[in-house]
C-alpha cells in the first residue's frame, strides 16, 4: 500500500506569514493542509482500489481454474464416468465454497492467533480489516477449492459421490487451511512474514503453494488411491499395466490451456498488491511489484514451457511416440513445480526448475506403475512429486535481492544455497516438506480409512464396470444411439473395459 501523506499547519505559518500577519498565515495554512489531505487521501483510496481490484481480477482467474481442472477430469475418464467426475468438480466448488467461509478462513488468517491455527473470522464475523478486505478471501478460497479439485483427480472413476462430498468438506474446512496458516498467515510458525522468531532465520518461501496447494492436495489423492486400489482392468495378467485411456484428447487440451490461463492469476496474483515501488525514492523508479508481477509471470511461463518440451522428447525416447496427454501433464507439473518461487528465481532459473520436473514426473509415473498404484489424472505425482521439487527447487535458486524487495525485514536473510545464500532456507524447505506430508498423511490418510471400512469408499465391481454415470447419476454424459449402446453391452458381457472397446456406457 501507498505511504500515507500528511501536512502540518504549525510547519507551513512560518513559511507564509514571512514575520507579519500570523492570522492570516494560519487560516491559510490550514486551507492548504485541508486540501493536501483530501488529495492525499484520494490516493489512498486510488491506491486501496487498485490492488483490490488487481486481486479481484486474479481470483476470477484462479477460479476459472476449477472450469480448467473440469476439463482435464473429463477428458482423461472413460466416457461412462464424465457425469460423475464433472459433479465432483462442480461439488469441490460449492462445498468448499461454504465451508471455507464457515471454518477455513479462520483457521487459515484469523490473526491474532497461536502458530499452529487461526481464531477469528469465523463466518467472516468482523470484517473486512485493514490489512485485508472481501477479495483477499474470494482469493483465498479459490486456493482451498484447488487443493480439492487436485484430489479428485486421484480416485476417479471409482469412488462413492458420498466420499467426495465428505472429503471435500473436510479438506477445505479444516486440512487446508491449516497448512496455509503455518506458512502463509503472519502467525504462522514457518511463515517468512513473521516478525521474529523465524524458522532457520527465514522461514518457508512457498510464494504461491507448490506445497501449500498442490503437496496437500497430491498427497491427500495419493493416501486416497492408495486405499481405494486401483481401477478394476488397470493391471492385466502378471501384473503387467494396462492403459485406461481417457475418452478425449480435446478436453485434456482444453482444460490444460485453461489452467495456464488460470495460472497467471495464480502465481502473479499471490503478490496480493501490485500498487507498490521498490524505489528509494517514492515517484522516482519505475520499478516496483509491478515489475516483480511480471517477473513471476515469466517464470511461470518458461517452467510450463520447459517442462513440456522436455515430456515430448523424454516420452518419445522412452516410448518411441508424441502423446499429447503426456505433453500436457508435463506442462502442468512444470507449473506445479515453479509455483513455489516463482517471485524470487531469475527467469533462466525457471528452465531449470520445468526441464527437471518433467523428469520428476515421468519417474514418478514409472514408481507408480512398478507398485500397481492408480490415478487416472496423474495427480499424486505431479501435483505431489512435482510440487516437492518446486519447494527444493527455492531453497536452491532464490535470489536474495528479490526476498528482500518481497518479504522485507533482515535484508540478510538466508537465501538460495545455489545463490551463496547457505543451507538455511533449504533446511526450511525440507521442513516444510516432512511437516506437510505427515499433516495430510495423518488426517486425509485416516478419513480414507474410515470411509473404506464404513463401505463409503469404493463403489461396487459391478457398478464401476457399467460405469458410475449410469448407475449413480441417472444416465450418461453422451447421446448414443442403440446400436451403440447394445455393442457396449456386449463388449462388457465379454470382459472387455477398455477404452479402446468399450463405448463408454
Amino acid at each position: 500500500m501507498a505511504t500515507s501523506l500528511s501536512c502540518s499547519a504549525s510547519d507551513l505559518i512560518p513559511l507564509l506569514s514571512g514575520g507579519a500577519n500570523a492570522t492570516a498565515a494560519a487560516a491559510a495554512a490550514e486551507y492548504i493542509c485541508g486540501r493536501f489531505d483530501t488529495v492525499a487521501g484520494k490516493f489512498t483510496d486510488a491506491a486501496y482500489a487498485i490492488d483490490n481490484t488487481y486481486l479481484l481480477f486474479s481470483a476470477y482467474l484462479v477460479f476459472a481454474m476449477q472450469l480448467g481442472f473440469a476439463m482435464l477430469c473429463a477428458g482423461s475418464v472413460r466416457a461412462k464416468n464424465t457425469m460423475n467426475i464433472m459433479l465432483t468438480n462442480v461439488i469441490d466448488a460449492a462445498a468448499g465454497g461454504l465451508f471455507y467461509y464457515l471454518f477455513g478462513f479462520a483457521f487459515a488468517f484469523g490473526s491474532p492467533s497461536n502458530g499452529f491455527i487461526g481464531k477469528h473470522f469465523f463466518g467472516m464475523y468482523d470484517f473486512p480489516q485493514p490489512t485485508f478486505d472481501y477479495p483477499y478471501f474470494l482469493y483465498q478460497w479459490t486456493f482451498a477449492i484447488a487443493a480439492a479439485g487436485i484430489t479428485s483427480g486421484s480416485i476417479a472413476e471409482r469412488t462413492q459421490f458420498v466420499a467426495y462430498l465428505i472429503y471435500s468438506a473436510f479438506l477445505t474446512g479444516l486440512v487446508y487451511p491449516i497448512v496455509s496458516h503455518w506458512f502463509w498467515s503472519s502467525d504462522g510458525w514457518a511463515s517468512p512474514a513473521r516478525s521474529e522468531n523465524l524458522l532457520f532465520q527465514s522461514g518457508v518461501i512457498d510464494f504461491a503453494g507448490s506445497g501449500v496447494v498442490h503437496m496437500v492436495g497430491g498427497i491427500a489423492g495419493l493416501w486416497g488411491a492408495l486405499i481405494e486400489g486401483p481401477r478394476i482392468g488397470r493391471f492385466g495378467d502378471g501384473g503387467k499395466p494396462v492403459t485406461l485411456r481417457g475418452h478425449s484428447a480435446t478436453l485434456v487440451v482444453l482444460g490444460t490451456f485453461l489452467l495456464w490461463f488460470g495460472w497467471y492469476g495464480f502465481n502473479p496474483g499471490s503478490f496480493a498488491t501490485i500498487f507498490k515501488s521498490y524505489g528509494e525514492t517514492p515517484g522516482n523508479s519505475f520499478y516496483g511489484q509491478w515489475s516483480a508481477v511480471g517477473r513471476t509471470a515469466v517464470t511461470t511461463t518458461l517452467a510450463g514451457c520447459t517442462a513440456a518440451l522436455t515430456t515430448l522428447f523424454g516420452k518419445r525416447l522412452i516410448d518411441g511416440y508424441w502423446n499429447v496427454t503426456d505433453v500436457c501433464n508435463g506442462l502442468l507439473g512444470g507449473f506445479a513445480a515453479i509455483t513455489s518461487g516463482c517471485s524470487v528465481v531469475e527467469p533462466w532459473a525457471a528452465l531449470v526448475c520445468g526441464f527437471v520436473a518433467a523428469w520428476v514426473l515421468m519417474g514418478f509415473n514409472r514408481l507408480a506403475e512398478k507398485f500397481h498404484f492408480d490415478d487416472p489424472l496423474e495427480a499424486a505425482q505431479l501435483h505431489g512429486g512435482c510440487g516437492a521439487w518446486g519447494i527444493i527447487f527455492t531453497g536452491l535458486f532464490a535470489e536474495k535481492r528479490y526476498i528482500a524487495e518481497i518479504f522485507g525485514g533482515d535484508p540478510n536473510r538466508p537465501y538460495g544455497l545455489l545463490m551463496g545464500g547457505g543451507g538455511r532456507l533449504l533446511a526450511a524447505h525440507v521442513v516444510q516438506i516432512l511437516v506437510i506430508t505427515g499433516w495430510v498423511s495423518v488426517t486425509m490418510g485416516t478419513l480414507f480409512y474410515i470411509l473404506h471400512k464404513l463401505k463409503l469408499l469404493r463403489i461396487p465391481a459391478e457398478d464401476e464396470i457399467a460405469g458410475v454415470d449410469p448407475t449413480s447419476h441417472g444416465g450418461l454424459a453422451y447421446m448414443y444411439t442403440e446400436d451403440e449402446i447394445r455393442n457396449g453391452i456386449m463388449v462388457r458381457r465379454n470382459g472387455g473395459d477398455n477404452a479402446q472397446g468399450n463405448v463408454g456406457v
